[in-house]
């Protein structure tokens, strides 16, 4: 019981930093912590997967599942990952599709909703970033916002750090709980997991 209360808890708070340990040998690992720095959620990314499947647990334990993304196909430029959620007998929350070849100059995510009517949007700050980024330096960090219906819910925002990266993921201005949180924080790890491997 106390283990399906924190996993409840765990989707409350305004803001997150998720962080992922760049100087791991194989596969990836990520820590989720809440505002006051404790950690609410964890993740370890095996390698060498033909298919993206994340899990997303309580602790390190791995012991409460809270979160699941699967990508839908093997290799696919325009990948979508559908996120569901294992404490409510595994019902879909929604799904992200990357937007394929407009990604490669300035990287945009479609927010899906659980029957895959898309719903928002998850953009890169600018194209002139984008750009710097791509073509001169990956130094500068990455920002994103996401919007649903127009209005803007979240933004994540990269900490450059040659050995850890990090997103601060804010859900401050969503004071109409427009966003899932759960679909913020399965974005926020798949900017870490997928944008952070292409940059």
């Amino acid at each position: 019981m106390a283990a399906i209360t924190n996993a409840g808890q765990a989707f409350t708070h305004r803001n997150y930093l998720v962080r992922r340990k760049i100087l791991k040998l194989f596969g990836a690992s990520f820590h989720i912590f809440d505002p006051q720095g404790n950690v609410v959620m964890f993740s370890s990314q095996k390698a060498f997967k033909l298919k993206e499947d994340i899990r997303i647990y309580t602790g390190e334990d791995m012991t409460t599942e809270v979160l699941t993304i699967q990508a839908r196909r093997i290799i696919d430029i325009a990948a979508t990952y559908d996120v569901y959620d294992p404490m409510q007998a595994g019902m879909k929350v929604g799904a992200l599709r990357r937007k394929g070849l407009r990604s490669i100059l300035r990287d945009e995510w479609i927010i899906m909703d659980e029957r895959d009517n898309e719903i928002g949007l998850i953009q890169e700050d600018s194209m002139m970033l984008a750009m710097v980024r791509r073509l001169l330096t990956n130094l500068v960090p990455q920002r994103f916002a996401g919007f649903i219906r127009g209005t803007e819910v979240c933004t994540f925002r990269q900490n450059f750090n040659p050995f850890v990266m990090k997103i601060e993921l804010d859900f401050s201005m969503d004071r109409g709980n427009l966003l899932d949180r759960r679909l913020g924080i399965a974005a926020a790890v798949l900017l870490c997991a997928i944008e952070g491997r292409q940059n």
